[in-house]
């Protein structure tokens, strides 16, 4: 009996390889953006004098936004065209970040990096759904997708390099404005190499789940900050609860209808429901590091922004490692293995912030980083190649914003939570009684704020007082590695038994 043509997925040629260069470019853009300002917070701090949860919100509302709309726009992808999307993202990218560039207030700043969110939700998931058309070779996909977290992992690992760069020679917009160049190029050569790809038949778009979509996760993040931040409060719970209540109803929704917004359905399968799990906890680990590490380098260790991104180089260098050799690691082993010692290694990166102190932690930091970028490298590509083939192709966009949303929710939950965590333990061991009054609520506000306080003090009362905030923020760093350490333990135990069909 002969086997029909037709079964025999087309390879990609030249001209999609070329493509993918595109996409890469452009999530590269968007993983550093994710995290350059975590070196740019004292020089904001300085000059837009932001309250700790204005800073908060500078740094995390993108992520907070993008997490909120990827579902909605991953939909719509699939419905006007992936290709057309993603054009239209990136002109909005660039005018949000020319904004930001120029922002004269808190206010300013995090309205322009809501817009940044909005851009960067519609280039997301077109970007992993037109690789799911372009490489329908399973073997080629693999590797395109493994490209793809390189560019995802390693571009959220050379954001502080990056971001140090710039900061060495310009002032904290410049971080901003290096996105401009690159769409510029994303638009004058997507056209060429890239193929428009859509669901053929999309069925009807459904207005209330994409507000219930949009308004479940924003609260619930927006609660767990400001419960970790300041203790539980009436306020921020009741703001949880919309979310929570949100969620329930979106998911009931998209059971009942026939062309739901979410194939709820792909969470039957074991591996796909792990492969979510692992990429959010990956990211979830990543983000919170470099959070508190970049202020850990600068603020107490006393590195210049350069040096700090120069420490972090190492990361970056295993995030792409991890990312590249993990297409030939599911060909010898199991992908659900595969995941469960990435998030092993993840967690004994982590565990290395343990020795870090508040004099001499920079080989400790570098270490841990080191194995956190491996481990995240691995675990995001297997995760994502996982999502991606587990959908059908007309579905590619809806899959990928799945697996885009667990990246940006991990991303956001860990600046969030974690570097909450590291605050609200270093405001509870400043030695405040050697301030004056006027300074106090400057000084437990932020570390950089410290840092400046103690500059209008006497020289002994200064070191004092230093030393005290250094010590709580290494505390801070300690106790919140212990849980980072122990949630991706068991992510990996659960990884470990899970039984896919695929890998």
């Amino acid at each position: 009996m002969n086997t029909p043509t037709a079964l025999t997925p087309p390879r990609a040629t030249p001209r999609e390889w070329a493509g993918l260069g595109v996409l890469a470019l452009a999530l590269l853009l968007l993983a550093v953006d994710a995290t350059v300002l975590d070196l740019a917070v004292p020089a904001i701090s300085a000059d837009l004098a932001p309250s700790t949860p204005q800073l908060l919100w500078i740094i995390d509302v993108y992520s907070f936004v993008l997490a909120g709309l990827l579902v909605v726009m991953g939909n719509l992808g699939d419905r006007i065209g992936r290709r057309k999307l993603l054009l239209i993202g990136a002109v909005g990218f660039g005018i949000a970040s020319a904004l930001a560039a120029w922002a004269v207030s808190p206010e300013m700043l995090i309205a322009a990096r809501v817009l940044q969110g909005v851009a960067g939700a519609t280039l997301m998931p077109a970007t992993l759904g037109l690789i799911r058309s372009m490489f329908q070779d399973p073997r080629q996909r693999t590797v395109a997708i493994g490209v793809w977290s390189a560019m995802a992992g390693g571009g959220a690992a050379a954001g502080p390099l990056v971001g140090g760069w710039l900061l060495e020679h310009f002032w904290w917009g410049s971080v901003f404005l290096v996105n401009l160049p690159v769409m510029l190029v994303l638009l004058a050569l997507a056209p060429l190499l890239i193929t428009e790809s859509r669901d053929p038949n999309p069925g009807r778009f459904d207005a209330l789940s994409a507000l219930l979509s949009m308004s479940a996760l924003v609260p619930v993040v927006y609660a767990v900050k400001e419960t970790a931040a300041h203790g539980p409060a009436v306020s921020p719970l009741l703001v949880g609860l919309v979310g929570v209540v949100s969620a329930v109803l979106f998911v009931r929704r998209q059971r009942r209808l026939t062309d739901p917004m979410l194939d709820l359905r792909l969470f039957e399968l074991p591996r796909f429901r792990v492969a979510v799990f692992t990429n959010l906890l990956a990211v979830f680990a990543l983000a919170g590091v470099l959070f508190f590490g970049s202020q850990y380098l600068q603020l107490v260790l006393g590195r210049t922004p350069l040096q700090a991104g120069l420490l972090m180089l190492p990361g970056l260098a295993a995030s792409v490692l991890g990312s590249l050799t993990a297409a030939w690691l599911v060909r010898r082993w199991r992908a659900a293995l595969v995941l469960a010692g990435a998030l092993v290694v993840t967690a004994l990166g982590a565990a290395a912030f343990l020795a870090v102190d508040a004099v001499s932690g920079a080989d400790a930091f570098v270490l841990g980083f080191t194995g956190i970028g491996l481990g995240a490298g691995v675990a995001m590509t297997v995760a994502n190649d996982l999502v991606v083939g587990s959908a059908p192709e007309e579905r590619a966009g809806a899959a990928a914003a799945i697996s885009e949303t667990a990246y940006e929710t991990g991303l956001a939950l860990g600046v969030a939570l974690l570097g909450s965590t590291v605050m609200a333990i270093f405001r509870r061991g400043l030695d405040l009684s050697l301030l004056p009054e006027d300074a106090v609520a400057a000084a437990s506000g932020s570390l950089s704020g410290a840092v400046e306080a103690a500059g209008e003090l006497p020289a002994a009362v200064a070191q004092e007082f230093l030393s005290s905030a250094n010590q709580a923020f290494v505390t801070g760093i300690h106790l919140t590695v212990l849980g980072i350490v122990a949630v991706l333990l068991f992510a990996a135990y659960s990884a470990a038994r899970t039984k896919t069909t695929q890998g």
